[in-house]
């Protein structure tokens, strides 16, 4: 009998385009008919000076068109180069720490975003400790849990399917959570030394065992680890110190309590997404993660002490040095790409499986899922937004087929949210780092490689990487409220 089991398809991710002509978007609609209104109202007076404000009409508005591949303006280009220029020329690119800089204590503090980032500790409500990253200058703070995926390996793809769709539902849950502010899944692969394999068999290993069994477990300890990789999964949760708009701000201490009493059922909520026995961070650990991120070469130390105080104040690089195109940091050079588009059409479950696997031309790598979950009372109002913007788009014979299948996308996505389904806005950041500036083209090419199967288009966060670094930790660094430009004028762009 034949089975009649068909594997599930995933998409329809859609990103809210601001209504307007053509390629312009609201903001630009609005001062191309703003120009075009004084062009006529110049040729009322000199047919000279309507031709000379058409010509400087025609010049602003053509930064506002030209779009590379990526979608973004020729404004946002030139925005972008003119930013980098000013920081370079005011050496904000260089970072140094340590007990010969000027950093207080000689202590090696984070740089960039996280320069002013603390750790509190506190206990949830079954006792266990956890530690919580506070970012000031947004008021975030932050919860990091470690899991243990189980993996897709000999698994069967129905309970595959079932993670897939518990996962769904656990962050269409975020939406409701009060004061959320994102969350983020970093997966990272990196070499394997051996030091816990090491040390859980010589601690378990009896001194009176046979010669020859010792002996193979020594043989086990010294070639196993060889060429092997350790892949972490880190769940962080970010919660802001407003519980809404309009609400009482909460000090550190109530933060801390009401995410105590939050985390057994975040993790109650991860248990069926495949996520496996999740647990928070210590400070500790999260430390130690941080430290190993900016210093990779620093691993073997690290490793070999674990049970060492690792303070937050020394998690940071001794030196950093940001480029256009990649970063600089004690003994690791990295590059951050950051997606631009996701995935046309309909995937599998297993489209990411390639782009998380450990990689031979990558020393480290880093994947990490960036969401914000909208709440559902702006949900549905976005989803009803974009349907009418799509139509809005829509133009009749001469409508482009993209357009039309927008809009039977905006008005699947409304259907699913009168349903009950979450809104979430979504990116992904990929970390690459290597141990020598010549390895860096290399990496590169990988990325590039494991991007094509994953179907992600993916752009090197030119003249940000510090910063994209930075988010692509599991330290819930929320990147759109670092930004000084407004959200309504972002886009509206």
């Amino acid at each position: 009998m034949a089975s009649e089991y068909h594997e599930p398809t995933y998409g329809n991710w859609r990103k809210p385009v601001s209504p307007g002509i053509g390629r312009l978007g609201l903001a630009g609609t609005l001062i191309l008919m703003v120009g075009l209104i004084v062009v006529t109202m110049m040729a009322m007076v000199s047919t000279l000076a309507a031709l000379i404000s058409a010509v400087l009409l025609g010049l602003a508005m053509l930064p506002l068109v030209i779009q590379d591949q990526h979608g973004r303006t020729a404004l946002q280009s030139a925005t972008a180069r003119l930013n980098w220029w000013w920081g370079r020329s005011q050496g904000w690119h260089l970072y140094r720490s340590g007990p010969l800089s000027v950093i207080p204590f000689g202590s090696c503090r984070l740089p960039g975003l996280l320069a002013a980032s603390r750790l509190v500790e506190g206990r949830d409500s079954y006792g266990r400790p956890f530690a919580l990253v506070v970012i000031p200058s947004t008021r975030h703070y932050t919860v990091v849990f470690e899991c243990n995926a189980d993996g897709a390996a000999l698994v069967d793809q129905r309970q595959v399917d079932a993670w897939v769709s518990h996962w769904g539902h656990w962050l269409a849950s975020l939406g409701y959570e009060p004061g959320l502010v994102g969350a983020s899944v970093t997966i990272e692969t990196a070499p394997d030394l051996g030091h816990r394999l090491r040390e859980e068999i010589h601690s378990h290993t009896d001194p009176n065992a046979p010669a020859l069994a010792r002996a193979a477990l020594e043989e086990i300890v010294w070639n196993y680890p060889v060429g092997s990789a350790r892949v972490s999964t880190r769940i962080a949760v970010t919660y802001g110190a407003l519980p809404h708009a309009g609400g009482k701000r909460r000090d550190q201490d109530a933060m801390v309590r009401e995410i105590g009493m939050r985390i057994p059922g975040l993790i109650s909520g991860l248990e069926m997404t495949g996520a496996g026995a999740a647990r928070p961070m210590t400070a500790a650990q999260l430390a130690r993660a941080v430290r190993l991120a900016y210093d990779p070469g620093a691993q073997s130390n690290l490793d070999a002490a674990e049970n060492a105080e690792a303070p937050w104040e020394d998690a940071g690089p001794a030196a950093a040095q940001e480029a256009w195109d990649h970063y600089v940091h004690d003994s690791g050079h990295s590059i951050t790409w950051g997606m631009t588009e996701a995935p046309r059409g309909e995937v599998l479950s297993n489209v990411m499986t390639g782009l998380v696997a450990p990689h031979h031309d990558i020393a480290r790598k880093r994947v990490t899922f960036l969401y914000r979950p909208h709440d559902p009372a702006s949900a549905a109002r976005i989803v009803e937004r974009d349907r009418k913007d799509t139509r809005f788009r829509l133009d009749g014979n001469t409508s482009a087929a993209r357009n039309e299948i927008d809009v039977m996308k905006s008005d699947q996505s409304a259907i699913e949210e009168a349903r009950g389904a979450g809104v979430t806005r979504f990116t992904v950041l990929v970390t690459a780092t290597v141990r020598s500036a010549e390895e860096l083209s290399v990496a590169a090419a990988a990325v590039d490689t494991l991007s094509a199967p994953a179907r992600l288009r993916l752009r090197r966060m030119y003249g940000a990487q510090s910063s994209a670094f930075a988010a692509a930790l599991p330290l819930g660094v929320v990147l759109p409220d670092h930004l000084q430009v407004p959200a309504l004028v972002r886009e509206s762009m």
